[in-house]
């Protein structure tokens, strides 16, 4: 056990396929490769010679859940390289597209993804429904799902590959009587919420991740969509400034780039964002939680699930006030007036900050373009944990099948995004 290497063909209950090499030498691990084994798919030279309208759809194809953060990334990236203000309303539809995604995305991986290994099945459908703590929690799981499912559509019309919002505003708009469906059914899962917080802030599961943290931190209150780069570190920059910061890092064992900080791993998604600024979340969401969010900052890793369970609890609250509070009304999408230009979209994604960056040209056509996102972000940090928690196992004497076992846990925690996959895994020993 003191020497042994590792494969692990595929990584289950996460978005996509990856795999993992691990070679272990007395104790010590001397290789650790978590590689994102997607093909390769060219989305950003395939941007080359399109017109500027055809970009958001084109990006939000990277990925299926993350879809529609893409197009927010992208549109903004538009926006700003044409100089176009959105109006207060169309800002307030994509706050609202934002929180839907969110509800959806985070309840996909606490309840489909997580807390099989906190009642130790393999599935979530393995829950038992004459147990009457897991009946509750299946059903909690699927009504909360279903709600950001059907704000999203509301606001967005489909909750991925979002067809209404568009540069310059939105093609459709919410009718009074999806506002007054879409609040009742949030309210309704607020307290199926409320669980989903306590359950994993019970969970047995805790690994001390002691690195950067990096999100998009507003100026008002807690969202996803403005603000300025900050660190754990007390390091605050401006969008635009992001290539000054991130170094690309080519792994060539995976399909994926990797990225550093100044040299170094660091961490990005919910747990970044609660760390930076767990004090600018919904009001109500801070009364119903006072005794969770003394946990934050934190470095425990494992508190990802719970700072994802939060973000739940803040949009469904503040999605209920900005539809209890606004009429939305038609209005014309602004028009684009093509320039030669450059315009960088930066948005909070589920798993962390997503970057886009678009070359224009005079013609209106992008010339080049650039998109980093949360996984590749966290792919360094991830594999120095699995390192570090190997030895850590290796000293207690711990079986192979619960290292392995033990890893998928961890890798599932940081909640990465390759694309859907459900193969069990593989272990070889050599």
């Amino acid at each position: 056990m003191h020497t042994f290497d590792l494969s692990m063909e595929h990584i289950t209950k996460v978005e996509g396929s990856a795999a993992l090499n691990l070679r272990v030498e007395n104790g010590q691990v001397k290789e650790v490769h978590f590689a994102l084994t997607e093909y390769k798919r060219f989305f950003t030279e395939a941007l080359k010679g399109k017109a500027l309208a055809a970009i958001p759809p084109h990006l939000a194809r990277i990925c299926g859940t993350c879809s529609n953060a893409h197009i927010m990334a992208s549109i903004e990236a538009c926006e700003k390289a044409l100089g176009i203000t959105p109006s207060p309303q169309t800002k307030l539809l994509r706050v609202l597209t934002m929180h839907g995604l969110m509800i959806r995305d985070h309840a996909l991986h606490l309840y489909l993804f997580s807390m099989p290994d906190i009642f130790g099945k393999d599935a979530f459908l393995d829950l038992d429904e004459n147990d009457s703590i897991e009946h509750q929690l299946l059903h909690d799981g699927f009504d909360t799902k279903s709600a950001g499912n059907f704000l999203a559509t509301l606001v967005a019309g489909r909750s991925v590959h979002a067809t209404y919002p568009v540069i310059g505003g939105y093609l459709k708009f919410p009718e009074p009587v999806g506002v007054a469906e879409a609040i009742k059914k949030l309210q309704t899962i607020r307290p199926a919420v409320l669980r989903l917080v306590e359950i994993f802030r019970n969970a047995p599961f805790h690994f001390d991740c002691k690195t950067k943290y990096m999100a998009l931190v507003p100026d008002g209150s807690y969202g996803y969509l403005e603000g300025k780069i900050m660190t754990s570190a007390g390091e605050i920059y401006g969008e635009n400034e992001f290539r000054n910061h991130l170094e690309r890092v080519v792994l060539p064992y995976s399909q994926a780039s990797a990225y550093t900080y100044e040299g170094e791993g660091y961490m990005v998604g919910a747990l970044a964002r609660l760390n930076l600024a767990k004090d600018k979340l919904h009001p109500k969401t801070q009364e119903s939680l006072p005794h969770i969010l003394k946990l934050f900052p934190s470095t425990d890793i494992y508190l990802n699930n719970v700072a994802q369970a939060v973000e739940i609890l803040h949009s469904v609250d503040e999605s209920i006030e900005i539809l209890s509070n606004n009429v939305f009304k038609p209005e014309p999408v602004i028009k684009m007036e093509v320039k030669e230009s450059v315009g960088v979209g930066v948005i909070e994604a589920p798993r962390g900050t997503l970057y886009h960056k678009l070359v224009i040209g005079a013609d209106g056509k992008v010339k080049e373009g650039e998109v980093v996102v949360p996984t590749g972000q966290n792919q360094i940090n991830i594999e120095r944990d699995i390192s570090r928690l190997v030895e850590e196992l290796i000293k207690q004497e711990t079986t192979k099948e619960k290292i392995a076992f033990e890893i998928e846990k961890l890798i599932r925690a940081y909640d990465p995004c390759m694309s859907c996959g459900s193969h069990f895994l593989k272990v070889n020993w050599a």
